[in-house]
Parts: structure tokens; sequence; C-alpha cells
């Protein structure tokens, strides 16, 4: 980046596409561009313009690939309908029916769906092991695979990933790799700058920032993006001119909002750890210099009833998502990860108890008091 992080995230979005006065680009709210005739239509063809439909092309979803390309270091993106459509986008363009992939077992539920159901019909065979012991994932590497999978920071137990380690892994065995980084968001980490092949985001959560746009960016080498691209454009993958411009604003005051999620969640997190009602307090020790991360996950003592403690978070919402300036919680075992098998959640750890923080950019005093209260009350002795 020719800039720091602040100054390119500020200015990522001049106003490259049309020769106007507008000081924010404009939204490109139609299905399709026209031309004034064959010759006009045929150069779009032989690469001569850009934009011809917008499930193939589009300034706003352009603007919004290539800005979070730029912060993540990497040449290339393309913006997609959701997190998991990125996720999906960036599988596609390495694997194919017959291949196989290496992927960690403590994901986000959505993303073990995806990659242990709907891939299994399109003839890719996926093996989920344990990331944290390096010999597991060696002996999980079959002849046929191609890609070994996982994320920055998982969901929800917050477990940063050894990037170094899994970039070393993939060389070696001459393998793709690919992160979805989506908790850590560019402001913490830069996977690609680390290595690795390919780099997703849901930019429902921290780029869009204000829980009102779904979308997923996944970034990479050129050519993995060539492909990814065609995936996107020929399985319906594409994002809204709208929401393509919202995720960009939203993009502009990253760092901003980072900043202060990440101080709120260190608060949180130092001041539930030694709550009666909490048996474990989930908080990374280290992903970057600029903190670690704005999620806390808690495990709730049984001593604490959990239904009463959900009612008693007063403004605090129970929400299926994450990321946004308010201060939200979520309940894995009943949201993200309940298509899971008992065993395999307990495996993970992931309990009854397990709650996800999201935490917002709200007084950090208020924050904590909300959760102390809501603990408090639901705390008996059995």
């Amino acid at each position: 980046m020719k800039h720091h992080f602040d100054t390119e995230a500020v200015h990522l979005s001049e106003n490259k596409y049309v020769s106007s006065a507008s000081k924010v680009n404009p939204i490109y709210q139609t299905s399709a561009f026209a031309f004034s005739d064959l010759e006009e239509l045929e150069g779009f063809y032989q690469g001569e313009s850009k934009y011809l439909y917008t499930r193939t092309g589009n300034p706003n979803t352009d603007e919004l690939a290539a800005a979070v390309a730029n912060l993540e270091g990497a040449p290339a993106g393309v913006a997609t309908s959701s997190g998991l459509s990125a996720i999906m986008a960036g599988v596609l363009a390495v694997v194919k029916a017959g291949d196989h992939i290496v992927a960690t077992n403590d994901i986000y539920g959505g993303t073990y769906q995806l990659l242990s159901g709907e891939l299994k019909d399109f003839g890719i065979d996926v093996s989920f092991v344990n990331f944290e012991n390096e010999e597991e994932i060696k002996k999980a590497i079959q002849p046929n695979t191609k890609l070994i999978y996982t994320e920055s920071v998982t969901n929800p137990l917050l477990r940063v990933e050894n990037i170094g380690q899994l970039v070393q892994i993939a060389k070696e065995n001459n393998l793709y790799s690919m992160i979805d980084n989506t908790f850590a968001t560019p402001y913490l980490l830069n996977p690609y700058a680390q290595g690795v092949d390919i780099v997703a985001h849901s930019a429902t959560k921290y780029i869009g920032g204000h829980s009102d746009v779904s979308a997923g960016v996944v970034v990479g080498h050129s050519d993995l993006i060539a492909e990814a691209r065609a995936k996107v454009v020929n399985l319906g993958l594409n994002l809204s001119p709208f929401e393509s411009w919202l995720g960009t604003r939203g993009l502009k005051t990253l760092s901003l909002r980072m900043e202060r999620h990440v101080k709120n969640a260190q608060k949180l997190a130092d001041g539930l750890k030694n709550h009666q009602g909490v048996r474990k307090v989930y908080y990374p020790e280290f992903v970057s210099e600029k903190g670690n991360g704005a999620i806390v996950t808690i495990d709730i003592t049984g001593k604490c009833d959990i239904s009463k403690f959900f009612k008693s978070l007063s403004w605090v919402k129970i929400v299926p998502t994450l990321a946004g300036v308010e201060t939200t919680v979520s309940y894995p075992v009943g949201t993200s990860h309940r298509n899971l098998s008992n065993e395999l959640r307990e495996e993970l750890g992931i309990t009854e108890g397990v709650v996800r923080i999201s935490v917002g950019i709200e007084d950090p005093e208020d924050i904590l008091a909300a959760f102390i209260e809501a603990l408090d009350k639901s705390y008996f002795v059995k």
C-alpha cells in the first residue's frame, strides 16, 4: 500500500468509473448497460469496455472488491452475495469433482455445512482435523488434496490460526491455502501478505459494520480470482449494486470502529473472567499489535440458568450474527452450530453454556455492567 491503513481505508473509493463531480461514487442501480451500436457491443467481448450486465460486473461491486483487496495487500478481488458465497467461489476456484480439501474442525457452523454437505454433492471430499496439531494436518493430506482451509480467528471459540505453519504445509505439498478473515478483518491481519493464496470475508460483518447489508468478498492471486469471478458470474453469486455501495461506505470507518470494538472487547473479557457464573472466557492473547479482536466468547457455568441469562440482558440484543456497532449476543448451540452433532460440539467445546458476544462501540462500562447484571440475575447454587 502507498499509505497507512487508515488513509487507504478513507480514500479507497475514488470515483474512477465516470467523469463527474460526484464526491462519492454513485449507485449504479441498473441490471444492464446500454450500447450505441453492435460495434460497441462487440467491444465489450474484446475487452474494450468493462460492463455489460450487472451479474457479470458493476462499478459498485468492483469498487468494494478492489477496496478490500487493497487493504489485504492482494492484487484482485470479487464481491459476492454473502460470506458463504465468497467461500464457495474461492473454494471452487481451485477444486473440482474428485478433489479433496483439508479443513480445520473448529470453523463456523455454516461453513462446516457447506464443506461437509453441499461440496459432497459436487463430488468434493473434505477431511476435518484439529489444526492445533501440525501432524494431523499432514496426515490428512491425500494424493488428490488441493486445498487447506481455515479461519484466521475461529468461530466461536476464537482460536488464532498459525498462518505461517499453514502456508508452509501448503507450499511443501503443492497445495492452495485459503483463510476466512472475517473475525480479524484487514485491520488486524492480512493473511494474503503472509502467503495465503485466497482470503474470504463475510462483508456482512465488520466491513459493512452496521447490520444492514449481506455481502462477501474474496481476494487473492489474480489468476485465482479470475476463476472465482467466473464462478460468481456463472452461479449467480453476484452482489447487488446498492449493497456493494453500503459495504464500501462501511469500509471507510472500519479502522475507527475496530479500534473501539477491540478496546471494549478486551475490557469485557478482563471484567468477566473472575465472575462466579463464568466457567471460561475465550479471548485471544495475541492477534496483532493492534489488538485481539472484537468478539468475546464465554462459557457460563451450570450454576447459571442460561435462559434467564438471555432474558436478563436488558438492552443487549440476541441475534444470529455479529459485528454491528451495537453489542449483541448469539447462542451457537441454538443457531450457528445447531446442525453439528452433539458429539462434534462436545469435542470442540461448544457447550450449552457457550455464548458469543459481539462487542459494540458503546461505553465499555455500560457493556460490562449489562453482562454482570445478567450473570448475577441468572446465578444460583444447586
